[in-house]
């Protein structure tokens, strides 16, 4: 990814995603560039499934596309710190993936195939 930089934090390299551990990586942006982190993860693993279902998730789902775009907007006001940041959103974003699985469950959506 040219220009972009892997994050030193000690956080990235591996991630839990339902119950297991799995590989990731996070890129940030070259300095000056629009801040943002660039996440790649292993085709077809439990956390490339979960990122796939809140982004279709989000993607069906106006109010809650609206409401978590709302809640993040107000979290990087209030919190600069990234790790605070991380530590915070992170149940908020359980409570969001519960509803992406039932919304999951009931329209068939299924993901990319089990590793």
């Amino acid at each position: 990814m040219f220009g972009f930089r892997c994050r030193p934090e000690p956080w990235n390299h591996v991630e839990v995603s339902g119950g297991q551990r799995c590989h990731k990586l996070v890129f940030a942006p070259p300095v000056g560039a629009r801040p943002c982190n660039v996440h790649l993860r292993e085709a077809a693993a439990a956390n490339a499934r979960f990122a796939l279902l809140f982004r279709d998730y989000l993607r069906a789902d106006e109010d809650a596309r609206r409401a978590w775009g709302a809640f993040k907007q107000r979290l990087a006001v209030s919190v600069p710190d990234l790790s605070d940041y991380g530590q915070i959103k992170a149940p908020a974003t359980q409570v969001l993936m519960a509803a992406a699985e039932r919304w999951a469950a009931g329209t068939g959506w299924s993901g990319p195939a089990a590793a």
